[in-house]
């Protein structure tokens, strides 16, 4: 009896380590898992924060990048860039030279349906996410054609935009980025 008393009290120390090494390796996982949901929450908050929304009416002025002109196909896109900063309540929620991409609505390149050449702004890219824009419809002007360049393939009543031209899209509905 003796020896098997003695045998006991030697593992009684292991035991007891067992268990506070235990109890450790839980409030360890414990504090990792609060920890986790802590980063996550703070960063959902910080999303929200940086969230923001453009109201409808305002106007986005962009200029454009690509050559736009009436005998391109309607529904063909063009690229543009933010050309002033955009603000709501002093703050500034697009910055200038942002992408956005706009779209041909209407065109003189089907000669069945020929109509003057006529823009919408459809999206803009928002930190590498590219967010849809519904605006007002705009009819750009052109420069006088000159003679050399009906001779090149402009026809006489062609409006073309060229690059670096600035146009101004109004919001039809809020955007939120």
């Amino acid at each position: 009896m003796n020896a098997s008393f003695h045998a006991s009290i030697l593992d009684q120390p292991f035991f007891c380590t067992q268990i506070t090494i235990n109890s450790s390796k839980q409030n360890m996982t414990r504090n990792k898992f609060i920890a986790i949901i802590i980063v996550g929450c703070a960063c959902f908050a910080l999303s929200s924060l940086n969230a923001a929304t453009i109201p409808a009416g305002t106007t986005l002025t962009v200029s454009t990048v690509s050559l736009i002109s009436s005998q391109t196909v309607a529904g063909r896109s063009f690229e543009a860039k933010i050309a002033k900063d955009v603000s709501v309540t002093g703050n500034v929620v697009l910055k200038a030279g942002t992408k956005a991409f706009g779209k041909i609505t209407s065109s003189r390149a089907n000669p069945r349906k020929s109509g003057p050449l006529v823009v919408e702004l459809a999206s803009i890219d928002v930190h590498g996410r590219r967010v849809s824009v519904k605006t007002s419809d705009v009819q750009p002007a052109g420069p006088p054609q000159t003679a050399r360049q009906a001779r090149y393939g402009h026809t006489a009543g062609t409006t073309v935009v060229n690059p670096g031209t600035t146009l101004q899209f109004p919001l039809l509905q809020p955007v939120t980025l």
